[in-house]
């Protein structure tokens, strides 16, 4: 028997209530607002607060992509991506360029995105300051008293520690100089990409019951010492063993027989792109030849 869902699984009071939070959170860059997480058919923690603003924002006329640290074809963006069309029906893509709805877990897309899309980021700990503060109610207070000495006193701690800012991920950032904002569990590869972006771009606790925006053309910068600057990951020194590229976010291979390391586009859609073209220029080439 097939079962019968409301477009987008919600009912309509539900999407409105995460619209009005995500207006809320577009209006004021960076600040956390509350929202009314609901009950998923996911667990919590495997992008729950990315899924309700996917379906509480989708349209009939959208094209989803879905990404899981940088796969698409991982077991959690498949899943996601199967209930959002079978609730939904619209068209899924692949391809970066194709999608006006980009879901994301722990990565931003290696393709520059455009004004027309929206970027959705799952977000496990939304809160940048509850390292140092576990009370709600005071990480509150700071943020409203611009007070955010916690945060640099992380970083310095790190300085101390190993000579350097050792933050892998979730490197936090000053969104439009006003609020310190954890930018989910991306790479701090991928925070300059926040900087001025054309495109949307959402983030949703689910768990902590939390969402917030960076809006189109807004200023994300990446807490940084003035003697010790912001650096992301070398990338440039290494190239993809399948389509060659260098300055992508790479994944280390290790060979469990011969133990011989190698690097992977972590963006599969992107590598995949970059293999294609590189197909279509050497069938032009024997065309050329042939002729």
């Amino acid at each position: 028997m097939k079962i019968k869902y409301n477009f987008a699984f919600f009912d309509e009071g539900s999407k409105r209530e995460i619209r009005r939070a995500t207006l809320k959170a577009v209006s004021i860059p960076g600040y956390q607002v509350p929202f009314a997480s609901r009950e998923m058919p996911i667990g919590r923690g495997w992008g729950t607060g990315g899924l309700q603003l996917t379906l509480s924002l989708i349209g009939k006329k959208d094209v989803l992509k879905v990404i899981d640290q940088g796969s698409d074809e991982s077991v959690n963006a498949v899943n996601i991506k199967k209930l959002i069309n079978r609730t939904t029906g619209v068209t899924t893509t692949d391809n970066t360029h194709e999608a006006s709805l980009i879901q994301s877990r722990h990565r931003i897309p290696e393709v520059p995105l455009e004004e027309n899309q929206i970027l959705v980021l799952q977000v496990p700990l939304p809160e940048p300051l509850r390292a140092v503060q576990p009370s709600e109610y005071v990480t509150k207070r700071l943020h409203a008293e611009n007070e955010y000495s916690g945060a640099w006193l992380m970083l310095f701690e790190q300085i101390v520690k190993f000579g350097k800012v050792s933050t892998g991920a979730d490197h936090p950032v000053l969104v439009h100089d006003r609020y310190v904002m954890a930018p989910s569990p991306i790479p701090r590869f991928d925070n300059p990409k926040m900087n001025y972006s054309k495109a949307l771009i959402l983030l949703g606790a689910g768990r902590e019951k939390k969402v917030y925006a960076v809006p189109p053309y807004t200023k994300v910068k990446s807490l940084a010492f003035e003697d010790y600057p912001f650096e992301v990951e070398d990338v440039h020194s290494k190239k993809c063993r399948l389509c060659g590229s260098s300055g992508a976010y790479m994944d280390e291979i290790i060979d469990a027989k011969t133990g011989e390391t190698s690097f992977q586009c972590n963006d599969t859609s992107y590598c995949l792109s970059k293999l294609n073209n590189q197909s279509v220029l050497k069938a032009s080439a024997l065309d050329i030849n042939r002729w």
